[in-house]
């Protein structure tokens, strides 16, 4: 893929909120009047389905079996109801408890990646949620010049397996725009500990830093909304989770990239404290 309006969210294990944030991402965005489409690219351990509370007709799988067509898999889905358009946007879901993915051929996860590519010229803004790790067909879906949006908590083994997908997305494209996204953070003292810590390991190993997308606090607000099966901004409109991604999203939509450490600047912070 090489537009570069998709944004993959990606990370190097499961655990870590990553879908949670696919979804936020995507309803901030749409809030900013940005026409969004969220791919759930999982198909092993789907679940944006499930975080919306959502029972689509079809799927990514479906796609993928030739029973219908990308376009005719993908569905609006409208948080606020019928009168609140301007929060809205595109879902195609995937499809738990499927390998179908993993299992593709190098040829059939290359026609899948080209009828994304397709469909992103339809909107400003598509956002690949992918599975967690990078095996083949993560890695063939990550080939695109948009960002590549990697999710890490403060967790050292959440650390330890993002540096390493950050090093085979580098090995595979050593031009990827890579920003991250700290989650579930105490305070910013500890997103920023988080960040450096990372960012220092990439840039001794790797000789390159990547860009701090944003932090995004711990908040028991983001548990109460992923129970009820509602979106945040719906269920807690004025969360700080919620207005921490916020923020990383204009951020995710600026070009040239937000300053970055390298230049000698402060990575970019957002969200606060939920304790």
């Amino acid at each position: 893929m090489t537009r570069a309006n998709i944004i993959s969210v990606a990370s190097g294990k499961g655990g870590v909120g990553k879908t949670w944030f696919s979804v936020t991402l995507a309803q901030a965005l749409a809030l900013r009047n940005v026409k969004t489409l969220l791919i759930d690219g999982d198909l092993g351990l789907a679940n944006v389905d499930v975080q919306l509370g959502l029972s689509p007709r079809h799927d990514l799988g479906s796609v993928i079996a030739g029973r219908v067509s990308l376009k005719d898999a993908l569905f609006t889905f409208r948080p606020f109801g019928e009168e609140e358009g301007g929060a809205s946007f595109d879902i195609m879901t995937g499809q738990s408890g499927s390998g179908t993915l993993s299992a593709l051929s190098i040829e059939e996860v290359a026609r899948l990646k080209r009828g994304i590519e397709k469909l992103a010229g339809h909107y400003g803004a598509v956002i690949l949620d992918l599975a967690a790790g990078l095996d083949g067909a993560v890695r063939k879906l990550c080939e695109h010049d948009g960002r590549h949006v990697v999710v890490v908590t403060p967790d050292p083994t959440s650390i330890t397996d993002a540096y390493a997908f950050i090093k085979l997305l580098l090995r595979q494209n050593p031009r990827a725009d890579i920003r991250l996204v700290i989650n579930q953070a105490a305070d910013k003292t500890e997103g920023q500990r988080t960040y450096a810590t990372l960012a220092n390991a990439c840039r001794n190993f790797l000789g390159t830093e990547p860009l701090l997308a944003g932090i995004v606090p711990a908040d028991t607000q983001v548990r109460d909304a992923i129970r009820r099966q509602a979106p945040l901004f719906f269920r807690h409109p004025q969360s700080t989770a919620g207005e921490a991604v916020k923020k990383i999203s204009g951020l995710l939509l600026e070009d040239p990239p937000v300053l970055s450490s390298q230049s000698g600047g402060n990575p970019p912070l957002t969200g606060s404290s939920a304790r």
